[in-house]
């Protein structure tokens, strides 16, 4: 199992997610530079998101104001 981070800059980096989750990675997004082009875009984004982690039985979460962790489905995030 892996961890990566990184920055969501546009709806179309979905797909490289949804990769990740499915090659068992925990995937932590930074989404403040999609947040700041395209508030629209953003929303449409973590849609898609959480659409991907549901269907594959992953989980996702926000984590404070500007990330959010994708998980899959070996990975359960605690909410306490």
């Amino acid at each position: 199992m892996m961890l990566k981070a990184y920055p969501l800059r546009a709806s179309t980096e979905v797909d490289k997610v949804k990769e990740d989750i499915e090659n068992n990675t925990i995937v932590i997004l930074r989404i403040t530079p999609l947040a700041q082009r395209n508030i629209e875009e953003l929303r449409e984004a973590v849609s898609k998101l959480y659409e991907i982690a549901t269907t594959i039985g992953g989980d996702i979460a926000r984590l404070g104001e500007d990330r959010i962790i994708i998980t899959p489905p070996s990975v359960s995030i605690w909410r306490g």
